[in-house]
């Protein structure tokens, strides 16, 4: 069974109404692989979703960038699963190394608040990665696994999430992990899930790469068996994001 491609765009915190609306008109208007091929997800601000939501092409799908971890309440500042499902939105980023750098999120953190929106149906990009003392120290796999156990520790049913491996050292720094790099570690990844989940999960989960991934370095980074598509930081606030999604068919022509 081949994994579908697999382009999220991630805007972080940028962009005005005016400066959605022109990244929204340069997908909308972009010649992409079809839906078979490449399965794309943007997720813009929260007090964008809406506008991007109402505007955005059809084939391409919107995603929020976190969630909290249980029902709705007393908790300021939160969104909670259920207003994004109530929005019509479908996917959700959690997990993301600026969360759990700058805000301080665990790894049990993430992992409750993904097995809390998976259970309200919203589907789940799940990222992971290192920072560069600890890949100089020889623990990428340790610090990964820990990471993805800790999902794994409270889910049972992975056709929803998709993993995505991102580097904390190539996020924004221009650094990228060479193909072979990122192979590497999807590899390992993938071995980790068939040993400790399933050999059916682990052929049939996305893992998809981010950190610094632009129009130039795609097709290559790409065409690595074990790497299934991107999540994409600053390049998808340009046009060359388009170019990104076009690397899908390095995938689907081989």
């Amino acid at each position: 069974m081949g994994r579908k491609f697999f382009v999220g765009g991630n805007w972080k915190c940028n962009g005005t109404s005016e400066e959605v609306k022109k990244i929204v008109s340069t997908l909308n208007d972009a010649q992409v692989p079809p839906p078979d091929v490449v399965e794309v997800v943007i997720s813009p601000p929260y007090v964008f979703l809406p506008l991007v939501k109402s505007l955005l092409r059809p084939d391409f799908q919107v995603a929020a960038q976190n969630c909290w971890v249980k029902k709705g309440g007393a908790f300021t500042g939160e969104i909670s699963a259920e207003m994004l499902v109530n929005l019509g939105i479908p996917w959700v980023i959690l997990g993301h190394s600026e969360r759990r750098l700058l805000l301080g999120e665990s790894n049990e953190l993430i992992g409750d608040k993904v097995a809390y929106a998976l259970s309200q149906g919203l589907k789940v990009i799940a990222c992971v990665g290192e920072t560069l003392e600890q890949r100089e120290a020889d623990a990428t796999m340790d610090v990964v696994a820990a990471q993805t156990k800790a999902i794994a520790d409270r889910i049972s049913d992975w056709t929803n999430v998709v993993v995505a491996y991102e580097p904390v050292w190539a996020i924004g720094t221009g650094k990228v992990a060479t193909p072979a790099q990122a192979q590497e570690v999807h590899t390992s990844l993938r071995k980790w899930l068939a040993t400790n989940v399933s050999s059916q999960v682990a052929e049939s989960t996305r893992i998809i790469y981010g950190g610094s991934v632009t129009g130039g370095n795609c097709k290559e980074l790409a065409a690595q068996p074990d790497v299934d598509g991107f999540l994409v930081g600053g390049a998808s606030l340009k046009a060359e994001f388009v170019d990104i999604i076009k690397s899908a068919t390095v995938k689907s022509s081989s």
